[in-house]
Formats: structure tokens, sequence, C-alpha cells
């Protein structure tokens, strides 16, 4: 009985390393097909969709048709959050290169706290991608809630960051496994974070 039960666990462990292999091939297939540009969030959020529903327990799911399905039905809405996130990083890259260009002095004094506010936008970024694809909302209300979500959950918060360092700390070292599950762990560790988010305030909720 014991080789047997070992024997389903290797089967199990391989069968789901595949599967994390596949998606993010597709993930990286599917950016390329809309020149990055245009096909970086969409493919992005068809990953996410189909990891939160592996997440829920939906692991027999046909990993191709949901990706592709939601890559065609969300491709503008996407774009739309991916023209954001874009603004959103573009500004921050301009805020550090504005601190590193500033001399000693009083000015020094403005760093902790906007160190601290583009810490807070990135948090807030992560779980935009969990809240697109769980709740049905417009653009401002995800906004709201991935606020809302970073600033009640800082155990899933660290969750997020120690998980997506270990990421990687792993390609940096073995940059192979990157190519085939950069993108896909990255997106379960978030995933996963945000999902056990929601549940804590759907439970909280519940009691009120």
């Amino acid at each position: 009985m014991s080789g047997t039960s070992t024997t389903n666990r290797i089967y199990s462990a391989t069968e789901w390393i595949a599967k994390f292999a596949y998606i993010n091939l597709l993930w990286i297939g599917f950016s390329l097909v809309g020149l990055v540009v245009l096909g970086l969030f969409p493919a992005t959020i068809s990953m996410f969709t189909v990891i939160r529903k592996w997440i829920m327990g939906e692991g027999d799911i046909p990993i191709f048709r949901t990706f592709w399905v939601t890559y065609k039905s969300e491709f503008l809405r996407s774009n739309g959050l991916g023209l954001l996130v874009a603004i959103v990083c573009g500004l921050i890259v301009l805020d550090l290169v504005f601190m590193k260009n500033l001399g000693n002095g009083f000015t020094n004094a403005i760093h902790i706290p906007l160190y601290m506010f583009m810490f807070a936008v990135v948090m807030t970024m992560f779980y935009l991608l969990p809240i697109y694809v769980h709740y049905e909302l417009k653009l401002i209300q995800m906004i709201k809630n991935s606020f809302f979500m970073m600033l009640i959950n800082p155990l899933e918060n660290i969750v997020m960051i120690a998980g997506i360092a270990a990421m990687f700390f792993v390609v940096k070292f073995i940059p192979g496994l990157g190519f085939f599950f950069g993108g896909s762990l990255s997106a379960a560790i978030i995933m996963a974070s945000g999902y056990l988010a929601f549940n804590k305030v759907d439970k909280k909720k519940q009691m009120n």
C-alpha cells in the first residue's frame, strides 16, 4: 500500500510540474503573439485565470482552452490595465532616478517616505491581478480594493515578497528554470496569497 501511495504522489507531483511548465510556455508564447507590448497582459491574465481555478480545486480544467478563451475575451480590457501599470512603473523609475541624483541636504529627508510610498504602490499592483481574475469590478474599484487588501493583509504581503524573492534567487543560480517556471510559479505565489487574503476578508464580512 505504501509503495502504491508513494507512486501516486510521485505521479501527481510530476503531473503538476508539467502543468506549471506548460502554462509558463503558453504565457511566453502568447505574449510573443501580441508582440509582448499587446500580448503580455492578456497572457498574464489568462495564466492567473488558470492558476486561480487550480487553487480553487479545479485541477482538471482544459488548460489551453481556458487560456485561449480568456486571452481573446480579456484582450482589450487587460491591455487597459497593462497601460496603467506601465505608467505607474514609469513614474516609479523616474522617482528612483530623481532620488539617485539628489544631493545631500534636506531633500534626502523625503527618501524614506518616497520609498514607503513606492513599496505600497508595488504591493497594490501585486493584488491587482488576483483581484482582476477573482472579482468582476471596474478599474477604479480594482485599484481601491487592491490598496485595501495590501493595507489589511501584512502576512500575505510578506508571503508574496518572500516567495518571489526565493524564485529570483533560484532562477539566478539555475537560469533554465526561469524559462519553464519563472512566470507560472510567481503567478501561483501571488494568486495563492491573494486568494488567502480574499477568504479572510470574506469570513470577516460573514461574521459582521
